[in-house]
């Protein structure tokens, strides 16, 4: 079993360095070239890669073989758990397996509910929640499961959260920023944001976050903009998440929207970066553009 050690994703998180993380969704089969050729864009640029786990509640080859796949493909991986799908007992044994793999990232999410995905009709499991699954992470590191029934060995994880900087009242703030204390008293390493597309509603939300003396690192979560259509999409079905007008506008008008995709996401960066720990990307598909995006950070 490989011994405790810290991720690559981890030391240059804590070393100050501004840190880039990507995302890759498993496909929907048994195929992995376009999975390997995907990690084949990001493994110059990125620190750490999150493999999404059945995101928006769709089937897909599984977060943990994934993350197995980019481990052995020379990757620092992200393990997305969610609490959808498993119970604690399943959830607590994917822990163990990813430890003994020698994955060492997790991101703990509570998960999309089954009726919006491919499979409406399936039970949601939601055995526990998000923070829950943090402290039961913590209770592995201690030694023990949830049973209080002592390992055989400790496994050691950086552990992650997700928070959404996009809020618009005192009210959602103060939600957000007391889900933030809760998963930093479980054990909340680090964040990543949901997607940002203004970079002052971020600034605002981490001036609000410094006043509460949370001195976690947090990463700017930036969507590859791909169109107007995708804007609109996102504006009216996914919430937390907007896209101002001006930048709809912008992808209107052009006919090169790679070009105008780097164009945003280039400059969202720019304007984030010294109020964050680093970004995380999701490209949806455009990972081969990932580079172009943050050439000017490494």
């Amino acid at each position: 079993m490989e011994s405790i050690k810290k991720s690559k994703f981890e030391k240059n998180l804590r070393s100050g360095k501004f840190a880039v993380t990507c995302e890759i969704g498993p496909p929907k089969g048994a195929e992995v070239e376009e999975i390997k050729e995907a990690a084949g864009y990001l493994k110059d640029v990125a620190d750490g890669i999150n493999v999404t786990d059945l995101q928006s509640s769709v089937m897909r080859l599984g977060s943990l073989t994934t993350c197995h796949l980019l481990k052995e493909w020379g990757l620092d991986p992200i393990f997305q758990v969610t609490c959808r799908d498993r119970n604690r007992l399943a959830l607590q044994s994917d822990l163990l397996s990813a430890y003994v793999m020698g994955i060492r990232n997790v991101l703990a999410l509570t998960g999309d509910y089954t009726t919006i995905g491919d499979h409406p009709q399936a039970e949601p499991v939601f055995d526990i929640d998000s923070v829950q699954l943090l402290w039961t992470i913590k209770n592995l590191e201690e030694g023990k499961d949830l049973a209080g029934k002592e390992l055989t060995q400790k496994p050691s994880f950086f552990k992650g959260a997700v928070v959404n900087p996009g809020a618009d009242t005192e009210a959602s703030y103060e939600l957000q920023i007391i889900k933030m204390k809760k998963k930093i008293d479980q054990g909340a390493q680090f964040f990543q944001t949901q997607a940002i597309f203004d970079a002052e509603v971020f600034k605002r939300f981490m001036e609000r976050v410094h006043k509460e003396n949370i001195d976690v690192p947090i990463l700017a979560g930036i969507i590859l903009l791909k169109s107007e259509r995708m804007a609109n999409y996102m504006n009216k079905f996914i919430p937390g998440v907007f896209v101002p007008e001006p930048l709809v506008k912008k992808m209107e008008g052009t006919m090169d929207k790679v070009s105008m995709c780097i164009e945003i996401a280039s400059r969202l960066i720019e304007e984030t970066k010294s109020y964050c720990a680093g970004v995380h990307i999701q490209a949806l598909g455009w990972e081969k553009h990932i580079p172009a995006v943050v050439k000017n950070l490494k």
